[in-house]
């Protein structure tokens, strides 16, 4: 085994012992339950850990994580994940978060190849091009971070429109959704203030979200 990997499980090793250390029989509940309040639906970046953002443990937040933060109807690995966290797991709050300088982002921005992932980007293209007029308005400079933002508002909204979410609504569930943006030169996680918590809340809150947007990139 490579020195690297062996550097892996020595600070796994360190990580448990200083858990176990802190919370005594903290695995062991672990084994027996998982009872997460929040699922996390983020980009698959090495540079968001998604439970260390929030001061969260393990068993405390569900997360699935795909390139760019997608979500869309035809993604059964996503929407497999999103059932199981509300209909069996009974979340409160689900969260697609995306963040600044995206990789995924900046390749849908600038139509560059990257191989298998650009028909996965061509997601991020139509959210590219709904938004056009307002992103050529930019200095180039804040076109990817405003595509960020753009794209965690349009998953945001497909993901209230999923069947998932709409029938969760429909029973009377408590459950929430919300579009975050994560920070990569400060650390910080901004709320893009789209929230809905039923099915009449969606087209408002997107709305007053994009016009925030426009405001904040200094357009309107």
């Amino acid at each position: 085994m490579s020195e690297k990997l062996n550097d892996l499980f020595a600070n796994n090793r360190a990580w448990a012992e200083d858990v176990e250390a802190r919370e005594p029989g903290f695995f062991t509940r672990l084994l027996h339950q998982q009872t997460p309040q929040y699922l996390w639906i983020g980009c698959a970046d090495s540079r968001v850990p998604a439970n260390e953002l929030v001061g969260l443990l393990p068993g405390e937040l569900f997360v699935h994580r795909n390139v760019a933060n997608v979500v869309i109807p035809t993604d059964l690995n996503c929407l497999s994940v999103l059932q199981y966290a509300v209909d069996q797991l009974r979340v409160r709050h689900v969260m697609v978060v995306g963040h600044s300088r995206c990789g995924g982002v900046m390749a849908a921005l600038g139509n560059v190849r990257v191989g298998l992932a650009d028909n996965w980007l061509r997601h991020v293209q139509d959210v590219r091009d709904r938004h056009r007029e307002f992103l050529d308005r930019l200095p180039a400079e804040r076109r990817v971070d405003a595509l960020c933002e753009l794209n965690v508002l349009e998953q945001s909204r497909n993901l209230c429109r999923t069947t998932i979410v709409e029938d969760a609504w429909a029973r009377g569930q408590d459950v929430a959704v919300h579009g975050w943006v994560y920070g990569l030169h400060n650390g910080l996680i901004a709320d893009l203030a789209i929230t809905a918590s039923g099915p009449a809340d969606v087209e408002p809150a997107y709305e007053a979200a994009l016009a925030a947007l426009h405001r904040r990139f200094g357009d309107g």
